[in-house]
């Protein structure tokens, strides 16, 4: 009897791969648009509350907001991928974005805090999207491959986020000769981004990745052609979901709390907003950039000694940004370039723990609800970097956050020592 495969089969898994390569093309192209909008709030987000409250304790407001508004709008974009696909489901979140932009551009405008506030949380569905797209990468991935999936969609982040901050003096002189606020200026960039990257996925995302995996699972066939190794499991899918979050979540936390309060700390010691743009600049092509490198050793070596490492990348972050000389861009870039890259090496690690141990039956919707978590982290630290600076100061936040992301480190042993003893 011949064991060969049938035509329908053979046919299936080439066909598959190549989805797998448009749906990569475009959604490199949809990320290098949505980092730019991402990049606006980032930038200016706590500066422009600043401007208008008049009080740097609640300058950490708008990133507590839009990240509180990015874990809601977690929710709503990971049911709609889990009912009708990752296309509408992005695509709407891009969107939701868009108006929360131009929401913060009449605030402004209007210098109506409520308004700021408001728009700011709507605002925050284009990251809670910008993170979203990235499981989308993996949906038609093989385990040997899903790292090195998730950080091409990721890395393509890079040019919209690393270009978008430094057109925030460019884009301010704009919205001044439009009778905009100066600081709300980098608001138009987002705009126009986050609608550009909701055209491109709702256009050319076909075939939805989601939806075909699941139809390449009911037939039983790969989707991609190649054998996997087995991936570093958690025992059950349960203590996975919880180990990948966890290691998100805390390095969201820490990333977001130094961050925020970066450009604060320079605008108060006399540093302009194109120097702030470069620092910020820096920090984000350190979040993604990486994504390839960070891909490769999570498959080659593993999702939980990657996981360990973010700590540790994060407490040398911490520690650079507290001993920094305020006047000191070169050091306090340094700093930043290593907390993107310890927030780089949490993310690409916990999303392939996650992806690794959730069915594709109920996957959008639990990878909707960790994004959740992750999002509630960055709104703590959003929200109390300010504080903590204004009762403190900034090099106390900075050692604080890196002190706390070294918790990944036991996490990430502990998660692997069931597996550890089985193999003795």
């Amino acid at each position: 009897m011949s064991s060969t495969a049938s035509p329908t089969t053979a046919r299936t898994a080439p066909d598959a791969a190549r989805a797998q390569r448009r749906i990569l093309t475009v959604l490199v192209s949809a990320q290098i648009l949505s980092g730019a909008g991402l990049a606006a709030g980032i930038t200016v987000g706590a500066l422009l509350a600043q401007d208008i409250l008049g009080s740097t304790g609640l300058a950490g407001l708008p990133s507590g907001l839009f990240t509180a508004g990015s874990a809601v709008a977690a929710i709503a974009v990971g049911r709609l991928s889990q009912r009708r696909g990752r296309r509408p489901g992005l695509a709407a979140g891009y969107l939701t974005g868009a108006l929360g932009s131009l929401g913060v551009i009449a605030a402004a405008v209007l210098d109506n805090p409520p308004l700021l506030f408001a728009a700011l949380f709507v605002y925050g569905a284009g990251t809670a999207t910008n993170l979203q797209a990235r499981y989308a990468g993996a949906d038609l991935a093989t385990a040997s491959h899903r790292g090195r999936a998730v950080s091409t969609v990721l890395v393509a982040t890079t040019l919209g986020g690393v270009v978008g901050p430094n057109l925030a003096a460019p884009t301010g002189a704009l919205a001044e000769t439009l009778g905009i606020p100066h600081l709300a200026g980098p608001f138009l960039l987002a705009a126009l981004a986050y609608a550009l990257a909701a055209l491109v996925l709702a256009v050319w995302l076909r075939p939805d990745p989601l939806l075909l995996a699941r139809a390449l699972g009911d037939t039983g066939t790969p989707a991609a052609s190649g054998t996997a190794p087995e991936p570093d499991r958690t025992e059950g899918s349960e203590k996975g979901v919880a180990v990948g979050g966890l290691v998100m979540a805390l390095t969201q936390l820490v990333m977001v709390a130094i961050m925020t309060m970066t450009p604060v700390h320079m605008h108060d010691h006399g540093h302009g907003t194109a120097a702030a743009g470069l620092v910020i600049a820096i920090h984000v092509a350190a979040m993604y950039l990486p994504s390839p490198l960070t891909g490769w050793l999570v498959d080659r070596h593993g999702r939980l000694p990657v996981a360990a490492a973010s700590g540790v990348t994060l407490l040398a972050a911490g520690a650079l940004a507290a001993a920094a000389p305020a006047d000191s861009v070169v050091l306090l870039a340094a700093a930043l370039a290593l907390l993107g890259l310890g927030w780089n090496l949490g993310l690409v690690a916990g999303t392939a723990i996650i992806t690794d141990t959730v069915p594709l039956a109920t996957r959008a919707k639990t990878q909707g609800a960790v994004d959740v978590s992750i999002a509630l982290a960055g709104a703590t630290g959003g929200m109390g970097s300010g504080l903590l600076v204004a009762a403190a100061s900034y090099p106390v936040l900075a050692l604080a956050g890196g002190l706390l992301a070294v918790a990944v480190v036991p996490l990430a042993a502990l998660a692997n020592r069931p597996r550890a003893e089985k193999t003795r």
